[in-house]
C-alpha cells in the first residue's frame, strides 16, 4: 500500500467535508455538514498528523498540501473555539449571594416518541427540581406517563400531543399568561409561546420550538427550519420582555442558521466558554454527538449551573440550565443591535410565505422587502 497516496486522499476528504457547508444551499444533504463539527475537526487533525509520516522537505507540494489542511483545521477550529474554556464567556456568572427567588431552573427534553422508557428522565427531574420544563416528540401515551409521574406538582401547563413525532408539552411550576400554540410554518409542526412569571413576581417570555431537520424522510430541505428559526429570533427581537428560547432545534450551536437566530433575536447562549453539552445521539460513541437542544436567553439572565441528564432510552440526553435574573445588570452582557448585513441574511434565510404570515416586523426587515 502507498501510505502516502493513502494520506493525501484523507487530506482531500477532510478539507472537502470542511468546505461542503460553505456552500449558500439548504439541500439536506449539504446542510447536514453542519452537524458534525466536531468530528470534522478531529478527522482534519488526524490527517495532518498522518501526513507528516510521509512529509517531504524539498516538495514545495507538500507544503501547499499541508498549507491547505492546516487552512481548514483553522477554519474549524474558528466555529467550536468559543465553546471551550479557553474563550470568554458570553452569559456571565451570577451575583454571588443572589436571594433564590431570582432563579430559574429550566429543563428540556426530547423524549423519543417511540421511546418506553422514563425512569432515568424522571429521576433527573426530581434531582434537578426544575421550574420549567419542556418536552418534544410526545403523543398522547407521553402525555400520560408524564401527568401521572409529576402532574401534581406542575400546576401549570400548555399540552399540544401529536403522533407526527412534534408533539410538544410545556410544564411549569410558575404561573402562566398569554399563552398560545403556534403553527408557524406547518400545520404540523407546533411551537408554544408563554410568558412565565418568576418567583420575584416579574415575567418573561417563553418560545419553545422543535423545527422539522434537513433530512430526506423529514424535509429535503432546511428552508422550514430556518424560517421556523428566523420567525423565533423576529418574535424575541419584538419581544418587551425577557426572553428564553428553548426546545431541539435540530441544529446545532456553530451552524449560520442558529448563530444568526442569536444575532437577529439578541440572544446569549450559556454554553459559549463552558463546553459543547453535546445531547444528540444519546446512543452514540460520545465522539459522535453534537448538540441539538438548546436554551438561548436574553441578557436579563445570568448563567449559575447547567449539565445534561441520564440516558433514559432517548436518542437526545435532557438538558438544563439555573439561572438568574437581573435585568440591572444586563447592559454588561447585552447582545448587539443586528446589523443590515445580519438582517438581509435573516431575509433571505426566511421563505416568502413565512415573511407573509408575519404581523409585525421590525422596521430594519420591512425597509428590505421595498427593495
Amino acid at each position: 500500500m502507498n501510505w502516502r497516496i493513502t494520506f493525501q486522499i484523507i487530506g482531500l476528504i477532510a478539507a472537502l467535508l470542511s468546505l461542503v457547508p460553505l456552500f449558500a444551499a439548504d439541500f439536506w444533504w449539504i446542510r447536514i455538514f453542519d452537524f458534525p463539527h466536531l468530528q470534522l475537526t478531529a478527522f482534519t487533525l488526524i490527517a495532518i498528523l498522518l501526513y507528516f509520516f510521509t512529509f517531504k522537505p524539498r516538495w514545495i507540494k507538500d507544503y501547499v498540501y499541508i498549507g491547505i489542511l492546516l487552512g481548514c483545521f483553522a477554519f474549524q477550529m474558528t466555529k467550536i473555539y468559543k465553546f471551550t474554556p479557553l474563550s470568554s464567556d458570553e452569559v456571565l456568572e451570577s451575583t454571588e449571594g443572589i436571594s433564590a427567588d431570582k432563579e430559574i431552573t429550566l429543563f428540556t427534553a426530547n423524549v423519543l416518541q417511540s421511546n418506553k422508557t422514563s425512569e432515568n428522565l424522571f429521576k433527573d427531574i426530581q434531582d434537578q427540581n426544575p421550574d420549567v420544563i419542556l418536552f418534544t416528540e410526545t403523543n398522547e401515551r407521553w402525555s400520560n406517563t408524564i401527568k401521572s409521574k409529576i402532574g401534581q406538582d406542575y400546576s401549570f401547563k400548555v399540552e399540544q400531543p401529536q403522533d407526527n413525532t412534534y408533539g410538544m408539552l410545556l410544564y411549569s411550576k410558575l404561573p402562566i399568561r398569554n399563552s398560545s400554540i403556534n403553527f408557524m410554518v406547518d400545520n404540523g409542526i407546533p411551537s408554544i409561546d408563554a410568558q412565565i412569571q418568576l418567583k420575584d413576581g416579574n415575567w418573561f417570555q417563553l418560545l419553545a420550538i422543535h423545527p422539522t431537520p434537513p433530512m430526506p424522510q423529514h424535509n429535503p430541505k432546511s428552508t422550514d427550519r430556518d424560517t421556523e428559526l428566523m420567525k423565533t429570533a423576529i418574535k424575541s427581537y419584538n419581544s418587551d420582555l425577557p426572553v428564553v428560547v428553548l426546545g431541539d432545534f435540530n441544529d446545532v450551536a456553530w451552524s449560520d442558521p442558529t448563530e444568526l437566530t442569536k444575532k437577529i433575536g439578541k440572544l446569549l447562549d450559556y454554553r459559549l466558554g463552558r463546553g459543547f453539552y453535546n445531547t444528540f445521539h444519546a446512543q452514540y460513541p460520545i465522539i459522535m454527538r453534537w448538540n441539538l437542544d438548546h436554551i438561548l436567553t436574553s441578557s436579563e439572565f445570568r448563567f449559575k449551573s447547567a449539565g445534561t441528564g441520564s440516558d433514559y432510552g432517548s436518542d437526545h440526553f435532557p438538558v438544563f440550565v439555573t439561572l438568574t435574573h437581573e435585568p440591572e445588570l444586563a447592559k454588561e452582557q447585552e447582545a448587539s443591535e443586528p446589523t443590515d448585513r445580519e438582517w438581509k441574511r435573516a431575509k433571505d434565510q426566511m421563505s416568502e410565505k413565512g415573511i407573509e404570515s408575519f404581523t409585525e416586523l421590525p422596521p430594519a426587515f420591512e425597509s428590505l422587502l421595498d427593495k
